[in-house]
C-alpha cells in the first residue's frame, strides 16, 4: 500500500514511516521545508512538497495513493508564535485569545481533513486521524466508546473527529486513534521536556495541588504500530486508543524528574502552578485515564515498549 502521511517528520511521524516501511509498505510524505524533504528521503519516503495550509498538495497528495495517516497539526503553543500568527503582542494568555487560537488551528485541521475526503471520495480508501485523550470527559476512565467532550481542555479536536465521521458517508473508511497527552521516548519535545524545563528554572520539580490526577501514556513505538494497524485492518466510523499506561499519576511523574535531578517535590496551587508551568498547568491538573481495552482486543494490538516511568527513569530525557 502507498500511505500518504502528513506530520511525516515528527517525533511520532518519523516513527510510523518506518513502521509502514518496515512493514513493506510505500511512504508518500509530506514535507513543507527542504530539511523536512531530506528527513523523509533519508528515512526512504518519496517526498511530496506542501503544507496543511495548501489544500491543492493535500487532494494531490491523497489522490497518489492507498490510503492515508494524517498526523500534521499546528501546534504552536507559544506567546510569540500566536503573536506571530495573529499578529498581536499581549502580556500573558487569556481564556478568550487561547479559545479564539484554538479555533483557528483546528479550523486549520478540518479544512485539510475534507480536502483530504475529496480526493478520497468513492473509494473506499482508508483514512487514519489522530485526536487526544484529553478530548474524553475527564475524572473517568475513558473508552473508545465513550462520546468526545466539547468541555474537555481538548473538546475542541472534538470538530475535527465530526468532520472525519462524516466522511464515512462518501465512500472513505475515516478512522480516528486517540493519543495520550504523552506520548514518550527518545526525541520527545513536548510534556515531559516542559515539565523537566520548569524544574530545572525553578529548582524544584512540581505537580499541580495534590498531584493524584492521572496521565495515560503511550511510547512513540507503541502508538505507530497502532496506527499502521488501523490502517490496514479498523473499521469505518471508529475511534480506537492508544493508551499503554492507563493512568501514571502526575506527582509520581514529578517524583522520578525530582529524583534525576536531585531536587525537591513540592505541590503547587492552581494560581502557583500557573506561574511555576506557564501554559503547561492548564494540562498538568486534568485527571484523564483512559483505557485501551477494547481496541487491543479488536486488533491483536499489545504495547511491549518501556512504560512512561520506566523510560524517565532510564535518564535520556535528563541528557540535555
Amino acid at each position: 500500500m502507498k500511505v500518504f502521511v502528513t506530520g511525516a517528520t515528527g517525533f511520532i511521524g518519523s516513527a510510523v514511516v518506518k513502521e509502514l516501511i518496515g512493514a513493506g509498505h510505500q511512504v508518500l510524505g509530506l514535507a513543507r521545508t527542504d530539511e523536512s524533504a531530506a528527513k523523509l528521503e533519508k528515512m526512504g519516503a518519496e517526498v511530496h512538497r506542501g503544507s496543511l495550509e495548501d489544500l491543492a498538495s493535500l487532494r494531490s497528495g491523497a489522490a497518489a495513493s492507498d490510503g492515508v495517516i494524517h498526523l500534521g497539526f499546528v501546534h504552536e503553543l507559544g506567546q510569540a508564535s500566536i503573536a506571530k500568527r495573529f499578529g498581536i503582542i499581549f502580556g500573558g494568555f487569556t481564556r478568550g485569545i487561547m479559545t479564539s487560537f484554538g479555533q483557528t488551528i483546528v479550523g486549520i485541521d478540518v479544512k485539510a481533513i475534507e480536502a483530504i475526503g475529496s480526493a478520497l471520495a468513492g473509494t473506499n480508501r482508508p483514512f487514519v486521524n489522530v485526536l487526544g485523550t484529553m478530548s474524553l470527559k475527564p475524572g473517568k476512565l475513558g473508552t473508545e466508546k465513550d462520546a468526545l467532550d466539547p468541555s474537555s481542555v481538548g473538546g475542541i479536536r472534538s470538530q475535527s473527529e465530526k468532520a472525519m465521521f462524516a466522511l464515512a458517508s462518501k465512500g472513505i473508511r475515516p478512522m480516528v486513534v486517540c493519543l495520550p497527552p504523552t506520548v514518550h521516548g527518545d526525541g520527545d519535545k513536548a510534556f515531559m521536556p516542559a515539565m523537566i524545563k520548569a524544574a530545572k528554572k525553578n529548582g524544584v520539580s512540581a505537580f499541580v495541588n495534590d498531584g493524584v490526577n492521572r496521565w495515560p501514556a503511550v511510547h512513540r513505538l507503541d502508538a505507530a504500530h497502532l496506527l499502521r494497524l488501523v490502517l490496514e485492518n479498523g473499521v469505518s466510523g471508529t475511534r480506537y486508543h492508544a493508551v499503554a499506561d492507563e493512568g501514571v499519576p502526575v506527582k509520581e511523574i514529578a517524583s522520578v524528574i525530582g529524583r534525576k535531578l536531585n531536587l525537591p517535590v513540592k505541590g503547587k496551587s492552581t494560581k502557583d502552578a500557573a506561574k511555576h508551568f506557564s501554559w503547561l498547568s492548564t494540562f498538568l491538573a486534568v485527571d484523564n485515564p483512559a483505557s485501551s481495552q477494547w481496541t487491543q482486543q479488536q486488533l491483536g494490538w499489545k504495547p511491549s515498549h518501556p512504560g512512561l516511568i520506566a523510560d524517565l527513569e532510564k535518564g535520556t530525557y535528563f541528557e540535555n
